[in-house]
């Protein structure tokens, strides 16, 4: 799961994918990362952590960290949230393996349509609909990958 600062939307992405993972006892393993080293070693944002307590998704251990070109080869999935960050994330690609890792999260959802999940950083009512949002589009993953 990867964002810009690896502090809102990938962090949450993170929590909700591992807790269905968790609780579907499915053996895959999931991380978050950002595309800026901003953040770096930083909680996710306390609206994102409230956000995931509400509904029994406790993403206080996370902490941000960049992507990095490791990460094509540790994971078969590279979800990104945003149109900026697919860029980001494909600029250092290697390879076309690399790149064919790379998707828009919301295409799980919505195959082709490159929804972006918006970033709510900026204001404080985005995180409930980004949740819902990445609840959605992680439901619909876990169905095609299963």
């Amino acid at each position: 799961m990867v964002c810009l600062g690896n502090i809102c939307r990938s962090p949450l992405a993170e929590g909700i994918l591992q807790h269905q993972i968790d609780h579907q006892t499915l053996d895959w393993e999931v991380d978050s990362a950002g595309t800026s080293a901003f953040h770096a070693g930083d909680l996710p944002d306390e609206r994102s952590i409230s956000t995931g307590l509400k509904y029994g998704i406790d993403i206080r251990h996370q902490r941000s960290r960049p992507f990095r070109i490791n990460d094509f080869d540790r994971f078969d999935h590279i979800l990104v949230m945003d149109a900026s960050n697919y860029q980001n994330v494909i600029r250092l690609a290697r390879n076309q393996a690399d790149k064919d890792k790379v998707e828009m999260i919301m295409n799980y959802l919505t195959p082709g349509y490159n929804q972006q999940v918006p970033d709510p950083y900026y204001g404080d009512h985005g995180f409930e609909n980004v949740y819902q949002m990445l609840l959605e589009a992680t439901n619909a993953l876990i169905e095609k990958l299963k």
